[in-house]
């Protein structure tokens, strides 16, 4: 999977202190800064954003929570705005939210 970088300048730096990093001219610690600073964060969804996506692929929620290993009920709170997705299972709805359910089939 490629790298979302928040501009092409800093995708530039990114890649260049990759690079330092592995030849050990920085350190973990600085990796992770840069990491930080010049990789896209992902955004929050919102419940009709992730109903609209789930219609969109034209799938069920029970299918839609298989695919990200998580309960039906889950997914069900989720697009009633009573809980909200984090971590790996937000990442997974960002990415079919742009590549469809496909990339991560």
């Amino acid at each position: 999977m490629t790298k979302q970088y928040r501009s092409d300048a800093l995708a530039a730096i990114h890649e260049t202190m990759e690079a330092l990093h592995g030849v050990g001219a920085i350190d973990k610690k600085t990796m992770r800064q840069f990491d930080h600073r010049c990789l896209t964060p992902v955004q929050s969804l919102s419940p009709e954003s992730i109903r609209a996506i789930r219609e969109r692929e034209c799938v069920s929620q029970t299918v839609l929570a298989t695919y990200l290993n998580v309960t039906p009920n889950l997914v069900s709170k989720w697009e009633r705005g009573e809980k909200r997705p984090s971590g790996p299972a937000l990442k997974l709805l960002s990415l079919i939210e742009r590549h469809g359910l496909a990339a991560v089939a």
